[in-house]
């Protein structure tokens, strides 16, 4: 498992996108005493909204990399997956330093593989061998079973099931409740309804609602 690196590095961090999905995450990094430099976001948040008291350092589409050194972390806090693509391909193109974020009440086995800019919040199980490819989201009491398989930038939302041998593909959203029933693939660009049933493959590019599972 690739853990937390800014905890043992004693790095801090700077997110950018501070809004709902933010919150959840900054919960995360109090929790594990990772100091906060400041978000970016295209305006600054009004008073009443930025209760984590965080300095606004500029638009998150023109990061002023001026206010960023190798010492700290830099992190997509947004939960739309189209947008958190080019956050952290602008990232990987400047070079600065990435980590996961895994809440310290998330169970990750010590034989998953966790890589960058994914986020794993609280009440999350992601058990043995499972993958979870950069910059997806395990949300709060999702199950990630053994040998499960999550692509790049997909998201996996609050008390969903994925039992063994899953694959979900790049850019998916797994609905909140979902369940996912064991050696299914389901592909690219794939949204699965909140609550659904999947007991069999699902092609690219599509949506899919409910239980006996149907297509929009």
């Amino acid at each position: 498992m690739l853990i937390f690196l800014a905890v043992l590095l004693n790095k801090s961090i700077y997110i950018l996108g501070y809004s709902g999905h933010a919150y959840v995450i900054l919960d995360s990094l109090a929790k594990l005493n990772v100091k906060v430099l400041g978000y970016f976001d295209f305006e600054p948040c009004n008073s009443f909204d930025n209760f984590y008291d965080l300095e606004y350092k500029g638009n998150e589409k023109l990061v002023d990399l001026n206010f960023i050194d190798d010492s700290s972390y830099v992190f997509p806090s947004i939960g739309d997956n189209y947008i958190r693509i080019k956050l952290v391909q602008f990232i990987e193109e400047n070079k600065l330093a990435q980590t996961n974020i895994i809440d310290p009440q998330a169970i990750v086995s010590n034989r998953a593989i966790i890589e960058s800019s994914v986020y794993v919040a609280p009440g999350a199980i992601i058990n043995s061998r499972a993958l979870i490819k950069k910059g997806s989201i395990i949300n709060s009491g999702a199950t990630i079973e053994h040998e499960c398989v999550i692509g790049e930038f997909s998201h996996i939302a609050p008390n969903s099931v994925l039992t063994g041998n899953v694959i979900i593909g790049k850019n998916t959203l797994v609905g909140a409740n979902a369940v996912i029933t064991p050696g299914v693939t389901i592909g690219n660009n794939v949204i699965i309804g909140a609550g659904s049933v999947v007991t069999k493959d699902i092609p690219d590019n599509s949506k899919w609602v409910g239980n006996p599972l149907r297509m929009l």
